[in-house]
């Protein structure tokens, strides 16, 4: 029996019960505002998908204010989002009991930005600029794995990125971090360039990202719930990168104003053209699917850039019981 199948099966229950069939109540905490990058999630809400499930799903929304990693500690949520795999191995150092169930993003989104006429066409070349803006998370993660892997990086190029374009915008000779499927965006409507672009997965910081997050003793007692709440979320994805997204990126606006058709249109391009949800290891797996070996090799890049213990086992960080099954897969258009 097919994934979608069985979803039909669950829908068709559900509306002959009736009243009798309740849906389980499920909360999701996301690590940031509404935005594309959260779209599969929005989509399995906005096209019944989750209730096709049984599950009865609120997302909420993160933010600066928001402290949802904390709610899923303290049991007022039942799923978070972790951003990449250095929060799930700082989780494993300080002894947090949470567990990796999927890991939706095969790349992380994090990029370096170069104007259109500096002489940079490789990420090695990066080095080579006097100034790169960056903020300090990265800065102690992502750049000491950079010192390492390409010569020529050095601490002096760094000066403090605080979300805002115009001094990179100001200064030709300068790069900055971002998320490639934000800032660049920012930089072309406000800057009106279009910027170079440095997917940092493609040169080799090959951690997956927005991974679904719980903790290890609910997943331990609930595994139903968890199989279905990540089968469906992957339905989401596929159904949001691959058909109508409309009720979904709706959703999303009503939960952030601020975020434009233009914003989410630029986000949805950038993850198809970079392959950030659909590649590596979800080309056969399917979306969600966490490569053990993947796990690993970054675990060891960390380490050696010292940015993570290496007495920690990375194998403890996730679990690959609920992915890697292809549910969805006939839904993608390569």
């Amino acid at each position: 029996m097919s994934h979608l199948t069985r979803a039909a099966m669950v829908l068709t229950a559900a509306l002959v019960a009736g009243p009798a069939l309740a849906l389980d109540e499920v909360k999701f905490g996301t690590n940031w505002l509404a935005q594309a990058e959260h779209g599969g999630f929005y989509q399995a809400v906005a096209d019944g998908t989750y209730e096709a499930y049984g599950l009865d799903v609120t997302i909420v929304q993160g933010g600066p204010q928001a402290a949802n990693q904390a709610l899923l500690l303290a049991d007022k949520i039942q799923f978070y989002m972790q951003g990449n795999l250095i929060g799930s191995f700082s989780a494993l150092e300080q002894d947090v009991p949470v567990i990796e169930v999927a890991a939706i993003f095969q790349k992380d989104p994090q990029v370096l930005i170069a104007h259109p006429t500096a002489q940079v066409e490789s990420f090695g070349d990066l080095a080579n600029l006097p100034t790169i803006f960056m903020g300090k998370d990265l800065f102690s993660t992502g750049f000491q794995w950079m010192k390492g892997a390409y010569p020529g990086f050095r601490d002096e190029q760094i000066k403090p990125y605080t979300f805002n374009p115009q001094p990179f915008l100001a200064d030709p000779d300068s790069a900055q971090q971002g998320y490639i499927t934000s800032e660049p965006y920012a930089i072309e409507t406000i800057g009106g360039i279009k910027p170079k672009l440095f997917l940092m997965a493609d040169a080799g910081f090959d951690t997956p990202s927005t991974m679904i997050e719980a903790k290890r003793d609910f997943v331990e007692a609930n595994p139903d719930l968890v199989q279905r709440f990540v089968d469906a979320s992957i339905i989401g994805w596929y159904n949001y990168l691959f058909g109508d997204n409309t009720a979904a990126n709706d959703l999303i606006k009503q939960d952030n104003p601020e975020m434009t058709d233009g914003q989410i249109e630029f986000s949805i391009a950038k993850m198809l053209e970079f392959g950030l949800v659909d590649s590596g290891a979800a080309v056969e797996g399917g979306i969600g699917c966490i490569d053990p070996d993947q796990v690993n090799s970054f675990h060891g890049k960390m380490v050696e850039a010292g940015a993570v213990r290496a007495d920690i086992e990375p194998e403890a960080a996730f679990t690959t019981q609920f992915v890697c099954k292809g549910v969805g897969k006939e839904l993608a258009q390569r």
